[in-house]
């Protein structure tokens, strides 16, 4: 028995200094991490360009599209068939085939320019864009296990401060699902580009579909930008609103808050 209780109370020193690092650091977050990361994206939204970094702020989207170098096949030149034994024959071919009238495309076995290539702009700007996306999952997941380690016991009565808590707890697994979902965006924007490249490898005399590419890439650049926006915000609208409600969300059954500076 002695030495389950050693065990326990080993645990439970290991516990405790679990959850002051937890405390330690979530503060950090709140009262320097947050407010310096929102100027920090804010200041690369208004940024036009610089050296060796991707451009989030342009002027003309022009500047995000990239060459398709997939060529166009010369055409294929058919012989008028004429009536008779020709005709028969070519019929035949036809109905053996089970073919008919449309188009079916180019069998595509190698591409002529070796691979296709991503669009390089976009390519460096989710690369940029994609940690700071991590980052924002990984500090409110912080966040939010430290405000739930600051719920007190249930009980009757004097619960404002406890609902404070929960509504906090609710906003920062909000922001962590809708930053998840951005990396979902990434994935469905390749995928989507892919399938349209591919397309153009196999109609490559189809206009429409260039022009589609050229339509994904400019949508795509659109929204990351966005996404660099909501992220500022979300930062900001969790620095205000804990910072707010610091007393409760600390000592939720107190009027002896300790603020955060």
């Amino acid at each position: 028995m002695s030495s389950l209780l050693k065990v326990d109370n080993e645990i439970k020193t290991k516990v405790d200094a679990f959850r002051e690092r937890i405390t330690s650091e979530a503060e950090d977050l709140v009262a320097n991490f947050f407010p310096k990361k929102l100027l920090e994206l804010d200041h690369f939204l208004k940024l036009h360009s610089f050296l060796q970094d991707p451009i989030i702020n342009i002027s003309d989207l022009k500047e995000i599209h990239s060459e398709i170098n997939l060529t166009v096949p010369d055409p294929i030149l058919l012989s008028n068939l004429h009536d008779g034994l020709e005709g028969q024959n070519a019929k035949k071919r036809k109905m053996e085939d089970g073919g008919d009238d449309k188009v079916t495309g180019t069998k595509v076995f190698v591409m002529p320019g070796g691979m296709m290539k991503s669009n390089g702009n976009l390519v460096d700007l989710i690369e940029k864009v994609k940690p700071e996306i991590r980052t924002l999952i990984e500090k409110c997941n912080t966040v939010k296990m430290w405000v739930q380690l600051l719920i007190p016991r249930i009980e009757d009565g004097n619960n404002f401060g406890v609902s404070i808590q929960e509504e906090t707890v609710a906003e920062l697994r909000t922001v962590e699902g809708e930053a998840a979902s951005y990396l979902d965006q990434i994935s469905r924007y390749y995928i989507t580009r892919a399938k349209l490249v591919s397309k153009i490898a196999k109609y490559p005399h189809v206009e429409d579909y260039r022009r589609t590419v050229t339509e994904i890439d400019e949508k795509e650049y659109i929204s990351l930008k966005i996404i660099v926006s909501e992220l500022r915000n979300q930062y900001v609208t969790l620095h205000d609103m804990i910072l707010k409600n610091i007393e409760k969300i600390k000592r939720p059954r107190s009027s002896n808050a300790e603020a955060l500076y």
